[in-house]
């Protein structure tokens, strides 16, 4: 395999942390990696609940999302994630989640804002939603690159939300964050008026995480 076995069981691990903390159940969602030396992708199979799921069934892909490897079908969500890795050369994991908090704000249509430090720090803004597009078309791919922009997530309307980060363990903090985001700000709107940072304070917020947070680049936990 032309991507470390490495990544494979990363994938596998990330899958069942997902399915553990509610923010997939059965099939839903998938999880790809690309490295940067080979610009090849590893993604999860069409179809494989996460319990299931074995190295052997994750799919090489090359950037156009053609089949290099294995003997599965990639993901249907194969499209969404190479038009992100084509946009967005920061990026190296990708995970789909069908959390119910920010499914709330993907039905509704409306972003999620930087009402909490993490959003603002590690999104770098609202959360905002993409054109609604059916599952697994090219139209749904080019609708959620345009919406994320160079943030860290995006929501898919009436379908789920896209976290991204330099690394899988990234992407997967950024999944819990916006998750957690929904749940804070819904509660906080039955509660009171809950107070949004401005563009101003977010990208001061973002400034000061990537510069002097963590031990090496900013980006690590």
């Amino acid at each position: 395999m032309l991507i470390p076995s490495s990544d494979a069981e990363e994938i596998l691990k990330i899958g069942h942390a997902l399915l553990q903390e509610g923010l997939v159940v059965g099939t839903t969602g998938n999880v790809s990696v690309r490295r940067q030396d080979t610009g090849c992708i590893l993604i999860t199979p069409s179809g494989v609940p996460y319990p299931d799921l074995r190295p052997e069934d994750l799919v090489l892909v090359d950037e156009d999302g053609q089949r290099l490897e294995g003997k599965l079908r990639p993901s249907s969500e194969v499209m969404l994630h190479t038009a992100i890795y084509r946009r967005r050369q920061d990026v190296n994991g990708i995970i789909h989640t069908h959390s119910p908090f920010a499914s709330v704000f993907a039905v509704n249509r409306k972003e999620i804002p930087p009402v909490l430090v993490e959003v603002a720090q590690l999104i770098g803004g609202s959360v905002q939603v993409a054109e609604y597009a059916p599952p697994g078309t090219p139209e749904l791919a080019d609708f959620a690159v345009s919406a994320l922009r160079d943030r860290q997530a995006v929501l898919l309307a009436n379908h789920g939300m896209v976290g991204v980060g330099s690394s899988l363990k990234e992407a997967l903090v950024v999944c819990q964050v916006v998750e957690k985001a929904a749940q804070v700000y819904l509660l906080a709107k039955l509660t009171g008026n809950p107070y949004t940072f401005s563009e101003e304070e977010v990208k001061e917020l973002r400034r000061r995480f990537l510069k002097s947070y963590g031990q090496i680049t900013g980006r690590e936990s």
